[in-house]
Parts: structure tokens; sequence; C-alpha cells
């Protein structure tokens, strides 16, 4: 019954149509108690399935409230409660040593205080909740993972975006897009929404903004602005409201850590563990996950909504940029303040000694009680003390800790985990050593031989087994497969998505064309056999350099060739904000999330190389990029021309994608190589045999037409061949 009366209230408190509506999420019932946030929320997709659009608008609105409010009450009792006399931890776990009394009863009393602390917090916590909830308190609205997984990624904002839009409320409509795209920046589909919503004379530009982004971010990016116009006197305030920010933004995380939502995704996580061991073995696993969570809070606050990995060193670098900006408008006492605060973080840190040095003698006489800061002095003793548990639980209970922050010191981490630490760092060695470069042997003559040119290596492109080689193609060579392309087109020769659209974005045509049909064609003669001989050469010549350059200890074959057109369509361009190809590996399957790249279907797998020879630079955008495995931060970025040729292994350390072509026609040979003899690009051998078929039927037609004729001279193609029989086989490239 409750579930029936729901939508019918919440209708009762919509708006009138037409009515003006607050920006943002305002309340649509003033001090009323949150409601279940997973019930409204499945209540709003099912009236959006149905087309309710107004009730689905209410109540998933009121489910992000509900949520929201869920999360103020945890924040708001867990720092009354902590404040209650009796239910502060003891100072052990925060970091300070237990006093020693000697031996005797009192020795080891810290577990005991604790387990009063936990009970009196615990009791405490439940009244609050109750006062704030009713009846059943947090226990009542319980979360379960997938929804909170659910609001995490703004999915309600996606269906409030085109609820309101059937509603007719485009700036609403517009807010909600954006808000969701934010946090998911490669999600297409909004992509395009958000382009048709800017192309819409009634939504302002005002109306693109984020309902969800903590404000931390919003004076942490407007201070960066200031402090780069050299405006430190401007930059200050919003330096200190980024730092508060995001201290407060790092409570209310950690205040979500306890309580039952986490608790139910702890359990799930430890898969059935929860029922393992006693009493002891329950309470203790109990607080390590809770001090696991709370430890994430680090790197939840440091990440940009729709980014994957946090800003490093997010709380240091605000206070080195804090030092700096006070001591530029003359405030030493402040700039102090700050500096032996970034000090607490790294105590040998010597840009920080030296800023020390030279404020404390411009303030000249000592000022007492001038020292770190109070926030910064807590947040440390707090965190060292929960690490200090966190790493007895992993070396003595076997659990498992991934410390968020580099500064850490050494001594915190058992003599007994540095090493397996060590390790683990290093297999991340995207992210913090530089690539190994491969023993290249000859390459470098290869290269001189073929006249090509290295352009830029791996290092230059900030990554690992990239490499940009110029002058493979002549102009003349670019023009023919150019052409080949234009014909094999205009014969309705379109492999692989019918010719329409490209299979990656709808605002461009895609053309593609093998080196099989090519040859089919031109034994057909609808496109001249010159284009379809030079497409295998060329793709042969990369092979050959690509090896060369970085595999010469193996040999590689190639495994697909294909020659793509990507064109712009007419009209569809304005304000694009979509990829031509959305970024990706080669070989794996490419989480951005985690930063890991999965080697299994449907991947190829068996791709060990990839390459793109480049036909042409007559149009606009279609910039090849690479990025870091979050698929969003750009490490590098190369424009086309003809006879330019971008190669690199195809595995997770290159994920790369292609800017949108908005004006005109971009083509290039791709080409992926294998180590698998068994992968070997069937149809590149049959294209071989066809075109020396076509050959051989051609010299036989013209040894018959000069049998019927006394002329002494034969044609210059005939004499040509003589000389290719000869093995005087001249380059293409100067056949043009």
């Amino acid at each position: 019954m409750l579930r029936l009366l729901r939508p019918l209230l919440l209708l009762l408190l919509l708006p009138p149509p037409g009515s003006p509506e607050p920006p943002g999420l305002a309340q649509l019932s003033p001090g009323a108690p949150p409601q279940a946030p997973d019930l409204l929320y499945a209540d709003g997709l099912r009236a959006y399935a149905a087309g309710a659009w107004a009730p689905a608008v209410a109540l998933l609105r009121e489910a992000l409230r509900s949520q929201a409010a869920l999360g103020r009450v945890r924040l708001d009792c867990g720092a009354s409660c902590a404040a209650e006399p009796g239910a502060a931890l003891p100072a052990v776990l925060l970091g300070a040593p237990e006093p020693d009394s000697g031996p005797g009863p009192t020795q080891g009393s810290w577990e005991r205080q604790l387990l009063r602390a936990a009970l009196r917090r615990a009791d405490c916590l439940t009244q609050c909740a109750a006062r704030r909830l009713g009846p059943g308190g947090a226990a009542r609205l319980r979360v379960g993972s997938t929804i909170r997984d659910a609001f995490r990624r703004r999915e309600p904002y996606n269906y409030l975006q085109r609820a309101y839009y059937q509603l007719k409320k485009l700036d609403l409509a517009a807010a909600a897009a954006h808000t969701f795209f934010v946090a998911n920046p490669m999600h297409l589909q909004m992509r395009e929404d958000m382009a048709k919503y800017r192309r819409m004379s009634g939504v302002q530009p005002q109306s693109f903004r984020d309902l969800e982004t903590p404000p931390h971010w919003a004076a942490y990016d407007t201070s960066l602005e200031l402090l780069e116009r050299q405006e430190a006197g401007l930059a200050l305030p919003r330096l200190e409201e980024a730092l508060q920010g995001s201290l407060a933004q790092m409570e209310s995380c950690r205040a979500d850590c306890q309580g039952p939502e986490e608790q139910e995704g702890a359990e799930e996580e430890e898969d059935g563990a929860g029922s393992q061991g006693g009493l002891y073995e329950a309470i203790a696993r109990h607080w390590i996950q809770l001090l696991q969570c709370r430890q994430r809070c680090v790197g939840e606050t440091a990440t940009r909504p729709g980014r994957s990995f946090p800003v490093p060193d997010f709380l240091p670098s605000q206070l080195r940029r804090l030092y700096e900006a006070h001591a530029q408008v003359g405030n030493l006492s402040q700039a102090i303040e700050n500096v032996l605060s970034v000090l607490l973080f790294y105590p040998d840190d010597e840009p920080a000694k030296r800023a020390l040095n030279q404020y404390q003698a411009q303030l000249g006489e000592p000022r007492p009680g001038l020292g770190p800061r109070e926030d910064i002095q807590h947040f440390i003793l707090r965190s060292l003390g929960e690490k200090r548990q966190l790493y007895y639980a992993m070396e003595h209970l076997g659990t498992s800790f991934k410390d968020p922050d580099p500064w850490t010191p050494a001594a915190l981490i058992p003599e007994a985990l540095r090493e397996q630490l060590r390790e683990d760092q290093e297999k991340r060695s995207w992210d913090h050593e530089p690539p190994k470069p491969k023993p290249l042997t000859y390459w470098k003559d290869v290269l001189l031989l073929e006249g090509v040119t290295l352009t830029q290596d791996s290092r230059q492109l900030n990554g690992s087994e990239r490499a940009v080689l110029d002058g493979l193609l002549t102009p003349a060579e670019c023009g023919v497969l150019l052409q080949l392309a234009k014909d094999a087109a205009g014969a309705g020769a379109r492999s692989g998505y019918r010719g329409r659209r490209s299979p990656h974005t709808p605002h461009e045509r895609f053309e593609g064309l093998t080196v099989l049909k090519a040859a089919q064609l031109a034994r057909a003669g609808t496109v001249g056999s010159q284009g379809a001989k030079l497409l295998l050469e060329v793709s042969e010549r990369v092979r050959t350099l690509t090896q060369a350059y970085f595999s010469p200890e193996r040999p590689l074959h190639l495994s697909f060739t294909h020659l793509v057109c990507r064109s712009a369509i007419e009209g569809e361009q304005e304000q694009r904000m979509d990829l031509s190809h959305p970024v990706h590996a080669d070989n794996c399957v490419l989480d951005p999330d985690t930063g890991e790249c999965w080697r299994e279907p449907p991947a190829y797998t068996y791709r060990d190389y990839s390459g793109l020879l480049y036909l042409n630079d007559d149009f606009q955008g279609g910039d090849l990029f690479f990025t870091e495995p979050n698929a969003l931060t750009v490490t590098a970025r190369v424009r086309p021309r003809c006879g330019r040729l971008v190669a690199f292994s195809s595995g997770g350390e290159n994920p790369h994608g292609v800017w949108a072509v908005t004006r005109g026609r971009r083509c290039a040979l791709a080409l992926w190589h294998t180590w698998a003899p068994e992968h070997r690009e069937q149809e590149w051998i049959e294209a071989k045999e066809l075109l020396q078929e076509s050959e051989e039927e051609e010299e036989e037609e013209e040894e018959e037409m000069l049998s019927k004729h006394t002329s002494p001279e034969p044609p210059s193609r005939r004499h040509q061949r003589v000389q290719d029989k000869a093995g005087k086989a001249p380059r293409v490239r100067e056949e043009l």
C-alpha cells in the first residue's frame, strides 16, 4: 500500500505544468525524513519505462535527495557521537604510544577502552539515527551495493535528462545531462545528447551546470586559474576554501564507511567469510574493513568526477600552493604554518626546507606557538594510527591493504612487508617507471635503406614502444592509394559497415577496403591494378620496418590490413563532442576504471604490434592520440600526413583513439602484426596470388598480340616486366 501511495504523494508535490522549477535539487518535502532511496529509484525507473515522465522525475529526484540526506545524517551523527564522553578512541589507536606502566593489571588496558568506546559510540549512533530518520534508523533505509554504485555513477541523471526533455524543460534536461556526462565522459550517447542540447535555441550556456560535483573542486580549479594569472591575493581565499572543502569531503566519505551499507558491501567482498571465526575474529574483520574504507576516502576525495585516478598528493600539493601564495603577498606567518604542514608529510622535502629557512629569516625574531596547522596535524595523526593497524593486520591476519599515500613513513611498514610492497609497485611500471626500450640491432640501417626517418621515439611520445616514422610513401604513392580507395567506394566496395555510418560515431561515414577485395576489383577491372599492387607492396614495407624497429629477434607476420577512410558528414559537425574512434587497446579489453587491460575475447588477443600509415592531411580533426590507461589523460598526439607511419605495441600500454573528423576525408592504411604464424593474414596471400595470376594472364595476352605484329620494339610495360624477371625489380616509387 505504501508503495502505491508514494507516487501519488509525490505527484501532489510537483509544481504545476509550465511553472518555473528551482535550479538543482530543491527539497520537495521540507522537514520530512528521507525515504528508502533504493525503493524510490526502482519506482522511478518503473514510471520512466511506462512513459510517466512527471512521476519519474519526482521519484528520481526524491531518491537523490534521500540518498544525500542519509549521508548528512551519518556525518552529523558521527561527529556528535565522537565528541560524546566515553566514546573517544584510545590514544594508541591514533598513533600515540601506550603509556608504559609496567607489568600489572593496567597493561594492555587500551583494548578494554576500545571496547567500551565502541559500545558507547554504537549506542549513540543508534539513538541519533532513530531521532533523525525515524524508527529503525539507518537499518530501515539500508541500500545495497548495486544501488550505491548506480548513484555513484550518477545514473539517475541519465534518466532524468530524458524525462525533463519529454516534459519540455530543456534547461533542467541540459543540467541533468551535463551532470551525468561529467562523471561518464566516454558515454557516446550522452555526447550526442549534449551536442543536441547545445544546438537548441532554448538552452542557455549556463544551463550546463553540474549538480553533483563537490564544491572543493570548483574552488580548487578557480585557485589554479588565479595563480596562473599571478593573482596570489585573489587565489588565497579559494585555496583555503579548496583545502577546507577537501577535508570536509573526506569526513563525509569516512562517515559513509560506518553503518549497515558498508557492512553489507564488505561481506559481499569477503564472499561468505563473515561466517568464519569467532567473536574476536568477527570484530577484527569488521574493524579492518572500516579502516580500509576510511583510507580509500583519500583517493576518492582527490579523484575528479569522471576520472579514474586521483590527483597525486592532493593535500600536500594544496599546502605547497598555499605557502607560496602567502609568501608572495607577505603573509610570512601563514606561509611558515603551511610549509611546516608540508614537512609533516615529507620531513626531508628540500624545497620546503629551503622555503622555511627563507621565511624564518625574513620574519626575523622567532614567533612562539608558530607551528603546523592543527587540522593537518589531526589528519596525519589519525591516518598514521589507521595505517599502523592495517599493516599489523596485513602482516599477522593475512588481510590486504593498498596504501593511498606516497608519504607514509617507511618505518611504519613492517619489515616483512616492505619487499612484497616494493614488488607490487614495480608491477605498475607504466605509472612509476619510464619504459625500458627493447634492444634494437639493425633498424637504423633498414630505415636508412628505405629512405625513412625516425621522427619521434617512445620517449618523445611519452610512452612505451611507440614510434613515428616519416617517408614511407611519396606523394605520388599516396595519390595512387587514395584513388584506389575512392574507386573502390564508388564501386560499392565498403567493407565492414555497409558504407553508411561509422561504427563509432553517427557523424562520420566509414569506408574500408581489404587487400583481397582490392585484388578482386582489380581483376574485374573496376579499379586500377597499380593501386592494388601498391597496397600489397606497402603493407609488406610496413611489416619489414615494424619488425626491424620493435622485434628484430622474432619474425612478425601481417595479421590484418585495412585501407580505411573516414568522412565528416556535412551538416552534422557543429559542436561535436564525440570521437572518431573511442580510446581502446588493440589486443585487450581496456578497463579505464582500474587501468587494467584484459587480454581476452572479444579483443584480438593475438595482435602484437599495430601500425597506421597515413595517406593525406587535407581534412580537419582526425589526429591520433595516446592516453594513460584511464583513457582520459592524453600523453601524446600525432597529426596525420602523407607517408607518416605511427607504429606501436598493441597492448594496454598503448591506449589510443582518434579525434573527430569534422571536415573532409581522412584515409589511412591500418595494419596489425602478430608473432603467431597461425594468425597470418590469409587474405593477403590470396590477394598476392590473384594479382600474380592476373599479371600472368596479361603477359600471355601481350605475347599473343606481339606475335601478330612485326614491331621490333616491345611496349614499355613489356620491357619493364622483362627487367623484373631479370631480378632488377625497380621500386614502385621510382616507377611513379
